[in-house]
């Protein structure tokens, strides 16, 4: 051990020493780690931004979505207690059914058409919905005498922005007009979007929505995705035979992750400018060593051993690079963390994930491994200078 620590206190004596030298390689060392690790960084953002994006249209990783079709539609009533078998069956913790409408909904400045979508509560669950104001669904909802509903920023704000403590009803309008109260309120899909609501589907029935379409959704783990699926096309397919059974994966990782070839080509191209930077530190290790050859014998005539001395010059280059790398991470973790760069990158996300931690290791252990690498070389020529040779150069 103190071998070793004086091995650290006598490199960094000769980084001291030759600063000037080696001040630009590590330069480019620390932008090629701060090139790395912001990749990664960025990455790890764009990938959780872009699946809370992809997760709120298509459910989270693994959704499945269920559909019989054919010729004659099946009974509703047949087929709710077919879908509600397979969620007993499987141990399915969070299923929803999924239709969609178009209501007539009495705002302050006139009747205006809302696109609805008639759900269970395990909806909010699947989609990853965040409210930013009330609740969602709850299981009792159903059993409202005015029917509850979730609706979205345009909505909210078409409504002129109750208070949601006080439970504020909105009227229907059309054929069969009803009350209804505002429970919670959901950011908009995009900006600009038209008012849209959520009601459960058993208000929707009481409320004579008429549902155009509609499917069944339910949230599984990834690994048992494609197992289930096959399972619950039998199960249906022998229910409802001469249909068209549909119980396929909807979610974004359907087909692996979109945004891993990106960062990949980013990364190696980082990687390429961080093997540039060791060549650079290479070379500045070579020259130093030629210079201190005669140093380099004496201290052999003196008895340091071939460890020692492979050791000591070894570890300048990676007590430089460690120093760079970490300087390196400590701006990419700045420029990730950075309140424009988030909002840019991940505007889905209204809470930003921590900086990854395997993003800083990678970062300084690739630092560390061009120090060690760059290091290496410029020892094993010093090991090999003869005492005689070295002390009359």
């Amino acid at each position: 051990m103190i071998g070793f620590i004086s091995a650290m206190v006598e490199a960094w004596q000769e980084l001291r020493i030759n600063k000037v030298r080696i001040l630009l390689a590590l330069l480019g060392v620390a932008l090629s780690v701060a090139a790395l690790t912001s990749v990664v960084g960025v990455g790890n953002l764009a990938r959780e931004g872009f699946k809370a994006s992809s997760e709120r249209t298509g459910g989270r990783s693994a959704t499945l979505a269920l559909g019989v079709n054919g010729p004659t539609q099946p009974d509703p009533a047949r087929l709710d207690a077919a879908y509600q078998s397979i969620v007993d069956r499987y141990g399915i913790a969070f299923s929803s059914h999924e239709g969609h409408a178009e209501q007539p909904f009495q705002f302050p400045r006139g009747v205006q058409p809302v696109q609805l979508m008639v759900v269970d509560p395990g909806y909010g669950v699947i989609h990853r919905l965040e409210l930013r104001q009330g609740s969602w669904f709850a299981s009792d909802d159903e059993q409202r005498l005015a029917p509850a509903v979730v609706v979205t920023e345009a909505f909210y704000n078409a409504a002129g922005r109750p208070d949601l403590a006080l439970q504020p009803g909105i009227k229907t309008a059309g054929e069969q007009e009803s009350n209804a109260v505002i429970i919670g309120v959901v950011p908009d899909t995009w900006p600009d979007a038209p008012p849209a609501a959520y009601i459960l589907s058993g208000a929707a029935k009481q409320m004579g929505v008429n549902q155009l379409g509609g499917q069944f959704k339910v949230w599984v783990q990834d690994g048992q995705a494609e197992i289930l699926s096959a399972a619950i096309q039998a199960d249906l397919a022998q229910q409802f035979p001469d249909t068209n059974i549909m119980a396929q994966r909807i979610d974004f990782a359907a087909h692996g992750d979109p945004l891993a070839p990106v960062q990949l080509v980013v990364g190696g191209i980082a990687g390429l400018v961080l093997l540039l930077g060791a060549v650079g530190m290479l070379n500045i290790s070579m020259v130093t060593v030629r210079y201190r050859v005669r140093e380099i014998g004496i201290r052999r005539s003196f008895g340091a051993t071939s460890g020692r001395i492979f050791l000591g010059v070894m570890m300048e280059s990676v007590v430089a690079t460690a120093v760079a790398g970490l300087a390196g991470v400590m701006v990419a973790v700045a420029v990730v963390k950075h309140p424009w760069i988030q909002s840019k990158v991940a505007p889905a996300l209204r809470q930003y994930p921590p900086f990854p931690i395997e993003a800083a290791m990678l970062g300084f252990g690739a630092a560390v491994l061009v120090g060690a690498l760059a290091g290496a070389i410029p020892a094993l020529v010093a090991v090999r200078v003869k005492v005689i040779d070295a002390i009359r150069f």
